[in-house]
């Protein structure tokens, strides 16, 4: 299976593990490299030497390309940057910040850029800042999302429909048929995290795991816009939140709500009461936890067999 992202990435199959706070350490980005796609590492939830910990294991335990994710609001972020090029990391996702920040610094020093975005406006923005490719993220993915609630399934089409470097469809993926249908609307590529959460090697807490393989449709919400808007399963405290919604709180009463480290809590600690729990709308679509592997098998073969049937289709 060989495209524009796998040439870019020089990648077995065009499918990029995303890089999650809290689930995304260096065991999930080896094993998704080893598997024939690219592997990220997560480097939101990391501290910076943390960080340069799991890029060294990350080398030693595959010699198949992988990248870091790096959200660019985060206040150590020059010190960051300096360690993914100290430790010779050749592939580097942005998000939640201007692209032409860093693009051209890491460029520079040999590194392929892709941002990630949720609208047409910011996918052209980036590719006038120069990045190699787009993540084109639509309102169904989980964690951190855009404001303007547009699915996947029109944001990839619009987003083609203007840009000129490769594209990589995000949202509501996590099957071989979801990945064919984003290709055919125009991505590259996909990008995928919530099935991941749900993988052996995923950082993330196995409580946290369980209550995704077990969430129906409806039990995710977007919310905290005033803020940074967030898909969150509905636990307690997504319900106090919602309380709090209903006496017109400020955007400090939300940020005091909201207080430190939610999402480890949540995610990393296994506190599903207390905890931010964050997972996308396709989580009703996975049921079980096994091998990165296991994984990206079935996607590709699922991919190839409603390849198939469409093409047996006659209209």
């Amino acid at each position: 299976m060989t495209n524009k992202i796998t040439t870019l990435f020089n990648i077995e199959y065009p499918i990029v593990q995303a890089g999650m706070i809290w689930n995304s350490g260096w065991r999930l980005a080896s094993a998704a490299s080893n598997a024939g796609i690219l592997g990220l590492i997560g480097a939101g939830s990391m501290y910076p030497e943390v960080l340069r910990e799991h890029i060294q294991k990350c080398k030693k335990a595959t010699t198949k390309p992988f990248g870091v994710n790096v959200p660019m609001l985060y206040p150590n972020i020059d010190e960051i940057m300096d360690i993914i090029v100290e430790e010779g990391v050749k592939i580097v996702f942005t998000s939640a910040g201007n692209p032409k920040t860093w693009t051209s610094w890491l460029q520079e020093r040999g590194i392929t850029v892709v941002h990630v975005v949720s609208s047409v406006k910011f996918a052209l923005k980036a590719q006038e800042a120069g990045v190699d490719a787009i993540v084109a993220e639509g309102f169904e993915a989980g964690g951190h999302n855009g404001r303007d609630e547009t699915t996947t399934l029109t944001l990839i089409p619009m987003v083609k429909e203007q840009l000129q470097i490769p594209l990589i469809a995000a949202g509501g993926i996590a099957t071989g048929r979801g990945m064919l249908a984003a290709m055919v609307l125009g991505a590259d590529g996909v990008q995928v995290g919530s099935r991941f959460v749900a993988s052996e090697e995923s950082s993330a807490h196995m409580a946290f795991k369980e209550v995704v393989v077990n969430a129906k449709e409806g039990d995710t919400q977007l919310t905290l816009k005033e803020l940074a808007p967030v898909r969150l399963v509905k636990n307690k405290f997504f319900n106090d939140i919602q309380e709090l919604y209903t006496k017109s709180p400020s955007v400090e009463d939300l940020k005091v709500l909201l207080g430190r480290a939610r999402a480890k809590k949540g995610m990393f600690e296994g506190d599903l009461e207390e905890g931010e729990l964050e997972i996308g709308q396709i989580a009703g679509l996975i049921h079980d936890i096994k091998p990165v592997q296991h994984i990206v098998t079935d996607m590709v073969l699922e991919f190839r067999e409603a390849h198939t049937q469409i093409q047996a289709l006659k209209m």
